[in-house]
């Protein structure tokens, strides 16, 4: 239902580039502060390379490629993924913080109709439900899903769990931005109401397919989806983008 990274390789630890340029210099038999004078840098900024508190700059891999033959894509690459590995780790100590908040949603209900996957690891399945959702934080979803701008049918006898509602409308969202329409068109669509309210006379297996036509014409994506438990809602309309509802 959405993008997803697979086959991702996630070391347990990165080491820092500095590592592999200090057993370089080993190799070499190359001092620091003889790297530093080829390069003419201050002895200090290498030393902090090597420690890994500096950050290995475009710059300066591409002087280690002068003085050490070694291309500055590779010193480039290693510090890339250092960085990157580093803030990975700091997100998910971020993100351990903030499991309490899965407490409050159907987890259940979710992994049932398919939204998302299971998993014993909180802050992985802290990260399945912000994905799904496509927000980075359970404050973001918040100020995003729980007042999202949609006109309903709905029952007033039921109280709606917000979470699933949220949910249902994200699944509509996901296969809504992937249905080719064309530009909506507002007097066109207008004028389609009488063919599509003859229509809905049929079976929903008959006109499904003919009403989705119909309205993707006039630029309004259409989606069908089946209803999740505990949730009395029976249409939704909103708008995905200013020229798309």
């Amino acid at each position: 239902m959405r993008n997803q990274v697979h086959n991702q390789y996630a070391p347990d630890v990165v080491s820092p580039p500095g590592e592999t340029l200090r057993e370089t210099l080993e190799a070499l038999g190359m001092s620091q502060a003889e790297l530093a004078d080829r390069m003419g840098r201050p002895k200090k900024t290498i030393n902090e390379i090597i420690k890994g508190k500096a950050a290995l700059t475009p710059d300066t891999a591409l002087q280690l490629e002068r003085v050490l033959g070694i291309s500055a894509g590779f010193w480039s690459n290693r510090d890339y993924h250092y960085r990157e590995y580093q803030a990975q780790r700091q997100e998910i100590e971020r993100l351990r913080s903030k499991t309490g908040w899965l407490d409050t949603l159907p987890i259940r209900d979710m992994v049932k109709l398919g939204w998302i996957k299971a998993h014993t690891d909180k802050v992985l399945q802290l990260q399945a439900v912000l994905g799904f959702f496509g927000v980075a934080s359970p404050e973001v979803w918040k100020r995003i899903w729980l007042g999202p701008k949609v006109a309903f049918r709905r029952s007033q006898a039921f109280r709606n769990d917000p979470a699933l509602l949220a949910g249902w409308l994200r699944v509509g969202e996901i296969k809504a931005r992937g249905m080719p329409c064309a530009p909506y068109d507002s007097a066109r669509f207008a004028g389609s109401l009488v063919e599509i309210r003859r229509l809905t006379l049929k079976p929903p297996s008959r006109y499904a397919k003919e009403l989705t036509r119909i309205c993707a014409a006039s630029g309004v994506a259409l989606v069908f989806l089946p209803e999740p438990p505990r949730l009395s809602i029976s249409g939704a309309t909103r708008w995905l983008t200013p020229s798309k509802p």
